[in-house]
């Protein structure tokens, strides 16, 4: 694994800080690789026979797994130990985040006028009369403080920082050196596929801090490059750590249900683990909208993460919809993405679901010993 990319937007952490990141790193890859496979042997050795013998049948949903689970000691162990690590996760980027704050927007503002190379720029552009959804306000999405969205200070990056560190330690570093692994999956999805496809302007919803956004632009180094998000704090970290990088991506805040881009001004309408941060009634109208946005011959890729095959592995994947504030999670568990694209305007011919299986170690897989990602891709 390639170590995680120190950039000119991360803090420095001193000794303390990066023991406490590390202890949580290694608490988490042992609850992961160790603790959480037990709970599946559990509820194959004693909870599915004793539901058994009460019913005369096996569980037939993840609600009835989670009846009889979540009273199980086992569960109920590794379960309070997977919501401590995660508050704990937080806690330990946070500090260096909190202590070198000033520095940090001082920074970004730096790079944000830093002129890259051949001429070319990026750009930032903030809306401070963007509504946030509710479905980002009424909780806080992974149990960061304060979410994407919310500005503590004038010019604040802080929600950026302390994400970019703590999705590294969250995904006990499978994300890779600059957490791109989301890019370079859906990325790689296209080369297979589309292999001729040269996209000249791509859009990223829901781009966050553009991790996944820059592998896009430095694949496609000639296209216009561009990444929405509702957060203010997450946009302007983007930016800068994009300058930083020396990438030119178009950064704006904006709700991807009802953009302000011209119908039919992109190639290539991309997001990753997005969709299921959003809603029932927004997955619809975002779908909708990256219709309208795609030129005749355009191309749509939602990279997804599938919530298991089995009732006890989509009750195990939902965990994170009761104890971490992933409150769509569990609903997107039997929504056909492929039926909902085509509510959104595209044609069953040119839409299709993928499986797409990553070289990934149990250790960083939180929730389950097998795991695929799920592509949505529609032609317009």
């Amino acid at each position: 694994m390639q170590k995680f990319i120190q950039h000119d937007m991360l803090p420095r952490p001193d000794h303390d800080e990066q023991a406490r990141q590390d202890f949580v790193s290694s608490l988490r890859g042992h609850l992961s690789g160790r603790v959480m496979p037990g709970a599946y042997r559990v509820y194959q050795s004693r909870v599915e026979p004793a539901f058994k013998a009460q019913h005369g049948r096996i569980p037939a949903d993840q609600e009835e797994v989670r009846q009889v689970m979540t009273k199980d000691s086992y569960y109920q162990f590794w379960s309070a130990m997977q919501r401590r690590s995660q508050e704990m996760l937080w806690e330990a980027v946070i500090d260096p985040t909190e202590r070198q704050l000033p520095q940090l927007i001082g920074r970004a503002g730096k790079l944000s006028n830093r002129k890259l190379a051949k001429g070319r720029r990026g750009s930032l552009r903030l809306d401070p009369a963007l509504q946030v959804p509710r479905y980002h306000t009424a909780a806080d999405i992974h149990l960061q403080p304060g979410g994407y969205h919310t500005d503590f200070t004038a010019d604040d990056v802080a929600a950026g920082v302390v994400y970019d560190q703590g999705i590294n330690l969250y995904m006990g570093g499978a994300l890779g050196p600059e957490n791109n692994l989301t890019g370079d999956t859906l990325l790689a999805y296209i080369q297979e596929k589309h292999p001729d496809f040269k996209p000249r302007r791509i859009l990223d919803i829901g781009c966050a801090i553009g991790n996944a956004t820059l592998v896009w632009a430095r694949a496609f180094p000639q296209a216009e490059v561009h990444g929405i998000d509702v957060g203010a704090p997450v946009l302007r970290y983007a930016h800068a750590r994009a300058q930083a990088f020396g990438v030119p991506v178009h950064f704006s805040q904006q709700n991807a249900e009802h953009t302000d881009f011209e119908a039919g001004s992109f190639d290539l309408v991309i997001s990753h683990i997005v969709l299921h941060e959003t809603s029932k009634s927004a997955l619809v109208r975002i779908l909708r909208e990256c219709h309208r946005l795609l030129r005749p011959g355009g191309l749509m890729l939602h990279l997804e993460i599938p919530r298991g095959k089995t009732v006890i592995e989509k009750f195990m994947h939902n965990w994170e919809s009761y104890n971490n504030n992933e409150t769509f999670c569990r609903y997107m568990t039997d929504i056909d993405l492929k039926a909902e694209a085509l509510k959104g305007g595209f044609t069953d011919a040119n839409t299709r679901t993928d499986e797409f299986i990553p070289h990934m170690d149990v250790a960083q897989m939180n929730y389950t010993e097998h795991f695929f990602w799920k592509i949505l891709a529609a032609t317009r």
